[in-house]
């Protein structure tokens, strides 16, 4: 299984769902407050291709921030690079929980999805 690391945000309640069901399942992880030390773009760009998911996955669409920015109508005209630079500039622009182990990445809890492939 290797290491898990999970970025959260200590009032957000799908990340506290998230780690009550890992600390159930007795899985051990390291809990990174994604706030206090927010993702850089390497790591994003990393993370980003490791998922197989699409760039907008990991993005917070119903955060404030988001909203804020317009980011909806901006997103589409940004290159990888930029929405990359964007994100690593404030954690509550990811979308969250992030669960990172050595061979998965997932933006948000679904717990059928953690549970295959944790």
């Amino acid at each position: 299984m290797g290491k898990i690391t999970v970025l959260s945000y200590a009032k957000c309640s799908t990340c506290q769902k998230a780690l009550k069901w890992l600390d159930e399942q007795g899985i051990a992880y390291e809990l990174r407050p994604i706030k206090e030390n927010n993702p850089t773009a390497e790591e994003l760009k990393k993370w980003y291709q490791k998922s197989g998911l699409p760039l907008k996955r990991f993005f917070n669409t119903s955060g404030n921030l988001y909203k804020e920015l317009q980011l909806k109508d901006k997103l589409p005209d940004m290159t990888e690079e930029e929405q990359l630079s964007l994100l690593a500039t404030d954690g509550m622009l990811v979308k969250r929980p992030l669960l990172v182990s050595d061979n998965y990445v997932c933006p948000g809890f679904k717990e059928a999805d953690w549970k295959a492939n944790i």
